[in-house]
């Protein structure tokens, strides 16, 4: 098999145009069984606060302190996929993303940008509105001397990534979605959030609590708590 792989299936861009446009990740991680094999690692962070993307995986295997293959990728990039790094999580070796690099991705038409390494001008990635998702910030450079792969599976923030997965990002969580579940996933999805909003509605217009609307008081009374009286 070859270290550089070009042609791969992704996520129709259909599916990531209606992906784009669900509320948050909660609700996919919900309607996946709150599987964890399916959500990365918390400590991996948006640079920025409200940062958002979501497309299909084009995913980079590079070797601790070295980026010359994430250069090779954004020269390889097609608009709309989320590149992935997958460092080996080590954060302290070096910023293998920077400045340059995200100017370079947005050229390309990348819908942003996670690794489970560090990045670097945090400022500049902010000015260009590009999302950049990392485990830390790390001023140090890299080498351009050692081999990696380019879309092959990785494991990254303990999830593993096939090329062309749907990846959705925002500012509480990391999710991926296998290729081939991706329709069932955002149809339950849809119905999950739909139901939310008319719980919304119903605690707003004062008939309860979460408690009582969602059927919570009956586990509860399950439980056989004692409970001083009113």
């Amino acid at each position: 098999m070859y270290d550089v792989i070009k042609k791969y299936e992704k996520v129709s861009s259909k599916l990531v145009e209606l992906y784009s446009s669900l509320e948050e990740s909660a609700s996919i991680h919900e309607v996946m069984g709150m599987n964890t094999r399916y959500v990365m690692d918390m400590d991996i962070r948006p640079v920025w606060p409200g940062m958002r993307l979501c497309g299909p995986a084009f995913t980079v295997q590079t070797r601790l302190g070295d980026n010359l293959i994430v250069h090779k990728a954004l020269d390889m990039l097609k608009p709309g996929d989320v590149l992935i790094i997958a460092t080996g999580g080590n954060n302290t070796t070096g910023g293998l993303w920077g400045g340059m690099m995200t100017a370079s991705a947005k050229q390309k038409g990348c819908a942003g940008m996670l690794t489970d390494g560090a990045v670097r001008d945090s400022i500049l990635i902010k000015e260009l509105d590009f999302p950049v998702f990392s485990r830390g910030l790390n001023v140090k450079g890299t080498t351009k001397a050692l081999p990696g792969k380019i879309n092959h599976p990785v494991m990254i923030g303990n999830v593993w990534v096939y090329p062309g997965d749907l990846v959705f990002a925002d500012q509480d969580a990391i999710v991926v979605v296998p290729r081939a579940e991706a329709q069932e996933v955002y149809d339950k999805t849809i119905a999950r959030e739909k139901k939310e909003e008319g719980l919304l509605k119903d605690i707003k217009a004062g008939k309860g609590t979460t408690f009582n609307l969602s059927g919570f008081d009956v586990l509860y009374t399950k439980l056989g708590l004692s409970e001083e009286p009113d």
